[in-house]
């Protein structure tokens, strides 16, 4: 009975009703979730940046040499 007396006396002063601990954690919780996302997110955009940088850049190499064909490639590289 005294916390409904509490919330009571809390709507009529003005100030907003009082949060259970359970309730501020799960915000915390959401907040901390949506942050890691975003950093998640962030980090994947700054790798695609890094690959497009190096691709500028190997392609500024090569400049006018041929390219080397698929199958040459792969030979290379061992996955045939």
């Amino acid at each position: 009975m005294a916390t409904k007396t509490l919330s009571r006396r809390t709507k009529i002063a003005g100030r907003p009703p009082v949060e259970s601990g359970a309730r501020k954690l799960r915000k915390l919780i959401d907040k901390h979730q949506a942050l890691a996302k975003e950093l998640v997110d962030l980090m994947e955009e700054l790798e695609d940046a890094e690959d497009g940088r190096l691709l500028e850049a190997a392609i500024k190499r090569n400049g006018n040499k041929p390219l080397i064909p698929w199958a040459e490639a792969k030979k290379r590289l061992g996955l045939d």
